[in-house]
């Protein structure tokens, strides 16, 4: 499939999912739960290791499942990456930083009524945390890019996790989508008739959009409850199954690769 021929465009009102990335995935053969339990298991390793060499061969692994192998374009694996990349150098950037009335610290600005200082300790630390969490994020990356999110729910309903945590989810995940949508179609419709052309005719039409996506949204839910209803819905959420094995040699890189991370930590720690 041509990717860019068929890809659910999202700059022209279309809004766009992410279960279309993880549809057209060439990993998405793979069973579902060997996906989720090895990313998780990553996720894990990340936190607790808590080694920049490993955080640093995660986020590659993971970059290569998701681009080479699974066929996503770079500049969207990117762009997929751009939202939570910006939280953890907000997140990160206060832990760096301090404030004192005196010019103390390797480094320290003045800025009129304190100093601002950090340390070459204080930013070495930063960075550390930075490579991992985009690390354990890399690592969910590539199960949602790779895993339509029924087939996620399908794997927590194997783990027992409550119905009604399961269901929220779903109807909660797909509802921001749906919302976005409405917002975008709102936005394009608003920027076509000038909405946007000054401050102050920007600040009006946003919160005219803002008002309009309560109504909207309760308009919506009614419809798709309703949508639900006329299929048969009992209170339990039904999705297809696709029986997918698990292959040996699956098995046995990924079990390669959590003993090289083990081992690397025990060399570098």
């Amino acid at each position: 499939m041509d990717h860019h021929k068929h890809r659910i465009g999202h700059k022209h009102g279309e809004g766009f999912s992410i279960d279309f990335y993880a549809y057209t995935s060439k990993i998405r053969h793979w069973n579902p739960t060997f996906k989720v339990f090895l990313s998780v298991l990553i996720l894990i390793l990340c936190i607790v290791l808590d080694n920049p060499y490993v955080s640093i061969v995660v986020i590659i692994a993971m970059a290569y499942l998701t681009i080479i192998k699974g066929g996503l374009p770079i500049h969207e694996y990117l762009s997929m990456l751009t939202i939570p990349i910006v939280f953890i150098l907000l997140g990160t950037f206060t832990i760096a930083i301090d404030f004192s009335k005196e010019p103390i610290g390797q480094y320290n600005l003045y800025l009129g009524f304190c100093y601002v200082f950090t340390s070459g300790e204080k930013l070495k630390e930063v960075v550390f945390l930075i490579l991992k969490v985009f690390a354990a994020i890399s690592a969910l990356q590539m199960m949602i890019l790779s895993t339509p999110s029924s087939e996620i729910i399908y794997v927590l309903r194997k783990a027992h996790v409550p119905k009604l945590i399961i269901e929220l989810m779903n109807i909660i995940y797909r509802y921001i989508f749906i919302l976005m949508d409405v917002y975008t179609k709102m936005k394009n419709s608003a920027e076509s008739r000038q909405g946007y052309c000054d401050f102050k005719t920007s600040c009006y039409t946003f919160g005219s959009i803002a008002s309009n996506m309560l109504v909207v949204s309760l308009k919506k839910a009614n419809s798709y409850y309703d949508a639900m209803e006329a299929r048969c819905y009992d209170g339990d959420l039904i999705f297809w199954e696709e029986d997918k094995k698990i292959e040996k040699i699956q098995i046995v890189t990924a079990a390669a690769f959590i003993i090289f991370l083990i081992l690397l930590w025990s060399f570098t720690r």
